[in-house]
């Protein structure tokens, strides 16, 4: 995931409400969004080459989503093992959010930047925990109730698209909550939020170590790009009453979507 927009204890009907844009090369080999046959609980979709995931949700209501952080620009390593292994193992495992990063600690050195979301909402107090270990707060942080934003920097990072989706989502919110946006409706908005390609102009553009001509094009909520783009966007809402929807629009290289997965179940 390269934009994360999420309502944490917001809307009273909805715990957790997200908006994700998945950004990615067009050559590596991904597998759509579906329940994994080695581990039936988990539903994710699955990085083929490094054999993780970068966001997913568990049938016992388990969620972790993750950003590659290029800013501040961390020190990249080609041998360094996949990022997406690290909502995997959240995923299949049992430990809480915060005793997920406190084992991870020790190793995370090894990996190349991430910003991690992790939470359990099997138990109801539990927080939703953000991890951006090469951010300045490298403590892991339960969240307090609020519209948050996670691009590749620390979060709330006011990047263009990152403020302009967030101020999208907020907006959206405050039609659910006065009760004048169904269900569908307000998922329907969340793709449109999504959806949003325009790009910033040069002067807002951040500093994060790439020529100015590619960080424009990467300053798009929906990037198209012949060789890297955003190839998928996920909509999920877990419910106070236990039930989760998750739903997937994948793109090709042009950007026009080519395919949707919808999955409803009870926790």
């Amino acid at each position: 995931m390269c934009l994360i927009v999420f309502a944490y204890r917001v809307h009273p009907d909805f715990p957790l409400i997200v908006a994700a844009n998945r950004d990615e090369f067009h050559a590596r080999p991904t597998a759509l969004a579906a329940w994994w046959a080695d581990y039936p609980s988990v539903f994710a979709g699955r990085d083929l080459q490094g054999g993780g995931t970068w966001m997913g949700v568990t049938r016992a209501g388990r969620f972790a989503a993750l950003t590659n952080a290029r800013s501040p620009a961390p020190k990249q390593t080609g041998d360094a093992p996949s990022r997406g292994l690290l909502v995997a193992n959240f995923l299949t495992g049992e430990a809480s959010p915060r005793g997920y990063a406190h084992t991870l600690a020790p190793q995370v050195d090894a990996y190349n930047g991430f910003n991690l979301l992790t939470a359990d909402f099997n138990v109801p107090t539990m927080p939703l925990v953000v991890w951006s270990p090469q951010s300045a707060n490298i403590a892991p942080q339960a969240l307090a109730p609020g519209v948050y934003g996670l691009s590749n920097a620390a979060l709330n990072t006011p990047w263009p698209k990152l403020t302009r989706s967030v101020d999208a989502v907020r907006t959206i919110l405050q039609a659910a909550l006065q009760g004048s946006l169904p269900q569908e409706a307000l998922l329907s908005r969340l793709f449109t939020v999504m959806a949003d390609e325009t790009q910033a102009p040069p002067s807002a553009l951040p500093d994060t170590g790439l020529e100015p001509a590619r960080e424009r094009i990467l300053s798009a909520v929906k990037i198209v790009d012949p060789t890297y783009g955003t190839r998928a966007s996920t909509v999920l809402l877990i419910g106070a009453d236990r039930q989760i929807v998750v739903r997937e629009r994948r793109f090709d290289v042009s950007g026009k979507q080519v395919g949707e997965e919808r999955v409803h179940f009870q926790m």
